[in-house]
């Protein structure tokens, strides 16, 4: 398991019952967990005293009961600054589990001795589009979300990256990439999040399952020849990070050679030591 434990703005501090108890910066949060389905006594006093609990509607979905919580603030990783906004559906904008792959991107990018031009597909918020340019790579960040691709830009500002080499692009991932491979377009490495479920903008149905096969086919059409990495991250239950071994090796290693690890990601729980488990993660790597 790879684990992200080297924050300093962000606690995981309890886990049990279907939900966390969480530090964002100065604000205690306490949110649904379907990974959490162990009964822990709850003894740390934030369960009572937190300033927010996302509180799940039995017709689903759901709603924040907020005591004393700003819309917006922000917490820092390393050099890196994200603005936080609790959203419908539990979320905040940030998955702190996704901080290992931030260092592992930075990591490569800072080795390779040479300019890296990286695309980012679902990039969300851009934590690892601002990972990256901060490294010293040039990032193509897609996102088909305005409001998401919005939210990315405000984080590179806040991170002082406003002027880094990002293209910021508000477009379905596959028509884009298929776009570049007409252009003749090519990166260096390349970072997805898909989800494991979602509607295109006209009507197209994406299932994980058997979507990711055709779509990591096509997407490395785009890798340069000498590619650095591809990661893959995935949060759909029940799809074991081999998996994603599975369709690196014969995608890419095939083609360049090279290495893959796939790990799940977690996030060490303060009151017991332990590790929640938080999806997985397929890396690539150039040998």
């Amino acid at each position: 398991m790879w684990i992200s434990d080297a924050w300093k703005d962000y606690e995981l501090i309890d886990c049990g019952r279907g939900e966390k108890l969480e530090r964002w910066g100065g604000h205690l949060l306490v949110r649904p967990d379907p990974q959490a389905i162990w009964d822990t006594p709850r003894s740390h006093p934030g369960w009572k005293r937190h300033d927010a609990r996302y509180a799940r509607s039995s017709t689903g979905g759901g709603q924040w009961e907020k005591k004393d919580l700003p819309p917006r603030w922000t917490v820092n990783y390393r050099s890196l600054t994200f603005n936080i906004k609790p959203m419908n559906f539990k979320h905040t904008g940030l998955f702190p589990e996704q901080a290992a792959n931030w260092d592992f991107a930075g990591e490569q990018i800072r080795r390779a001795g040479r300019p890296v031009q990286v695309l980012n597909l679902f990039a969300y918020t851009g934590g690892a589009t601002v990972a990256c340019a901060a490294a010293g790579a040039s990032v193509c960040h897609v996102d088909a979300a305005k409001g998401m691709v919005g939210w990315a830009r405000e984080n590179a500002k806040s991170s002082g990256l406003e002027d880094a080499p990002i293209r910021w692009i508000i477009d379905d991932c596959g028509k884009f990439v298929e776009r570049e491979i007409r252009r003749g377009r090519q990166y260096d490495a390349v970072i997805m999040d898909p989800p494991s479920y979602g509607r295109g903008p006209s009507g197209e149905i994406w299932k994980l399952e058997e979507n990711l096969w055709p779509f990591v086919a096509l997407v490395s059409q785009v890798l340069s020849d000498h590619p650095l990495f591809f990661l893959i991250n995935s949060y759909t239950t029940g799809l074991a990070p081999s998996v994603l071994t599975y369709i690196l090796e014969a995608l890419i290693s095939k083609r360049y050679g090279g290495h893959t690890d796939s790990q799940e990601l977690g996030l060490r729980v303060s009151e017991t030591g332990l590790a929640l488990p938080c999806g997985a993660t397929g890396r690539w790597l150039a040998d």
